[in-house]
């Protein structure tokens, strides 16, 4: 085991040699809060190499606690570093607080357009808690400050906006703005709710198949503005439209849709919604179902679908803790769950090529003799 402090391993995470970069690698992903600050502070005193990797780390890490450090790299005066630090918070976007959305959003007045000016932009749209600040910047006593939270929240097209572009009717700067919008939003709404009534009235078994299909296709093309409302309607006491609002919020892939999906997984009463719900995760790739989907396994009508989801997940380390399970699982009687299991277990052996911590140990006894 190493003396050296996380600081000190935190800095080695860019030092020359291979062993002390993985060493420093998996005592970050270890450390807990420790490390994070750590990290932390390696963002706001560290060299721009160090600046990138420690942003990196704590993408992997995603810990929401560093997302108002890394918002202050979008400032930073390397553009690699800038890159880095926008990277970081696109990968952690599902975990973000509002304390780091409104860091975000603070920005956007005080940036000047420009390639920065861009990647603010980018990022308030793919944060879903950003859409809280947006609405209480449309109060800022600056009109053009006014003007740019109206214009994106215009481009968001999320429900929970609307109070805040009706008390916006009365400021002149955005009058014009929030009318456009309400009636965008009043326009998805009706479509959404009239598509979904008409879905609830069809009867027979295999007619209701084809209409939950048909209603998919015929919502699909709204895209993130509908997120907010199908999951509400993930609520709905008719399973049809539960699973007709799973499968679309899956192939829209917000990551604003991962809790809501969760909860139907572990708690509908509709083996047909959890299968939806399982699979809509999946296409999502978000690492935070992990758990559900090794519950999932011994459960014969998710047991693919959950081997499938496992198989999209982005963030490869999180399976680690289970290769031998995905081992046993490369023999399964069922094709498909062999063939994924195989592929989970291919790529956490990639991950696993490297020297173990043992042997770390061994070379850096080895280069003090």
């Amino acid at each position: 085991m190493s003396k050296e402090s996380i600081e000190t391993l935190v800095a080695e995470l860019v030092h020359e040699e291979d062993w002390r970069r993985m060493r420093a690698t998996a005592a970050c992903l270890a450390g807990g809060p420790k490390a994070v600050q750590a990290l932390i502070d390696a963002m706001h005193s560290g060299p721009p190499v160090l600046k990138q990797e420690a942003a990196a780390m704590l993408a992997r890490i995603k810990d929401p606690h560093a997302g108002v450090a890394l918002v202050g790299l979008l400032e930073d005066g390397e553009a690699a570093v800038r890159k880095s630090g926008a990277t970081a918070l696109e990968q952690m976007a599902g975990v973000l607080d509002t304390e780091t959305a409104a860091a975000l959003v603070a920005l956007l007045p005080k940036t000047e357009e420009g390639e920065t000016k861009r990647l603010v932009t980018h990022l308030v749209g793919a944060i879903p808690t950003a859409v809280v600040p947006l609405c209480q910047m449309m109060k800022h006593p600056d009109p053009d400050a006014q003007v740019t939270a109206a214009l994106m929240l215009d481009q968001l097209l999320d429900p929970r906006s609307v109070d805040a572009f009706i008390d916006a009717m009365g400021q002149p700067a955005v009058r014009d703005i929030a009318v456009g919008t309400l009636r965008k939003l009043g326009a998805i709404r009706e479509r959404i709710d009239g598509t979904f009534d008409a879905l609830r009235d069809v009867e027979g078994a295999s007619e209701r198949e084809e209409a939950r299909m048909a209603t998919v296709v015929d919502l699909l093309g709204i895209g993130r503005p509908a997120v907010e409302i199908l999951i509400e309607y993930l609520e709905d006491e008719d399973w049809l439209v539960r699973e007709a609002a799973a499968d679309l919020l899956g192939k829209i892939a917000d990551v604003r849709a991962v809790e809501p999906l969760m909860r139907r997984l572990q708690h509908d009463k509709d083996t047909g919604v959890k299968e939806l719900a399982i699979k809509a995760l999946g296409l999502i790739g978000d690492a935070r179902p992990t758990a559900l989907y090794l519950e999932a396994i011994p459960i014969r009508p998710l047991r693919v679908y959950a081997m499938e989801a496992l198989a999209k997940i982005k963030d490869v380390e999180v399976l680690r803790p289970h290769k031998e399970l995905f081992d046993r699982l490369r023999t399964d009687r069922d094709g498909l769950v062999a063939y994924n299991a195989g592929l989970i277990a291919d790529k956490l052996e990639a991950l696993t090529a490297e020297p173990a911590g043992d042997q770390i140990g061994d070379q850096e006894g080895q280069s003090h003799e």
